[in-house]
């Protein structure tokens, strides 16, 4: 099932010259068997791009940036290194590296992907997490400076810690993570990583954060805030 999901943004200027929300599907962990279906993908309609948070196929990315023809934004998860990941058999967009930015329908997007991704073995290294932050705010910092600065919306493979995870140590959020969000507020979080079985909520609230378990697949719209109210 496609969840829906709407969302005020604080910046204006992405939605100067349309009538219409912005909209994204965000996917993660696992392929969402109704998009694979005609009628499925005209329930969503047009959007504006592809979100990824990470342990999706190359193969799955590749199909829904053609099905809808949009670009893709997308973060690597803990599980994607090898395979099709390691010998290029798919062609697919280049992810977000660890703290990188880039654009989509005039929304800048944040990326952190799973820390040392290319590294032997799955196993958690939170201090590349903090690298990962570092890297992440100094870019949003240096915008700010130079008066370019504008709401981010972050994609992670792993939630920030106590927002949307699990209790167990694998899946339990990045302490650097959360340290980024209550600093940064972005309107806007995306993850995947935990299971949708293993928490009670999907979607969260932390300050003026809305923090989202992306899963499957969400589609999101982002609305343009109320008459003054701007970032």
């Amino acid at each position: 099932m496609i969840r829906r999901l709407e969302v005020d943004w604080p910046d204006p200027r992405p939605f100067a010259g349309r009538a219409s929300p912005i909209r994204f599907l965000a996917v993660s962990d696992m392929a969402e068997p109704s998009l694979e279906r005609e009628a499925g993908r005209a329930s969503v309609g047009a959007i504006d791009g592809v979100l990824g948070c990470g342990d999706l196929t190359p193969s799955w990315l590749s199909y829904l940036g053609d099905a809808f023809r949009v670009p893709i934004v997308y973060v690597r998860g803990n599980h994607d290194r090898t395979g099709a990941w390691a010998d290029g058999s798919v062609v697919v967009p280049d992810w977000l590296g660890p703290g990188a930015m880039a654009r989509l329908a005039g929304i800048t997007v944040g990326g952190l992907e799973w820390p040392g991704v290319d590294e032997p073995g799955n196993r958690r290294r939170p201090w590349l997490a903090w690298r990962q932050v570092a890297g992440l705010a100094r870019r949003i910092l240096v915008a700010r400076l130079l008066g370019r600065s504008r709401p981010v919306l972050v994609i992670s493979h792993v939630p920030p810690k106590g927002v949307g995870d699990a209790a167990d140590p694998y899946h339990v959020g990045f302490g650097a993570y959360r340290w980024l969000l209550d600093r940064l507020r972005p309107p806007l979080w995306l993850h995947g990583h935990t299971t949708t079985a293993s928490v009670n909520r999907l979607v969260c609230q932390a300050d003026r954060t809305t923090v989202v378990n992306v899963t499957g697949a969400v589609l999101l719209e982002l609305h343009p805030p109320l008459p003054g109210r701007t970032a």
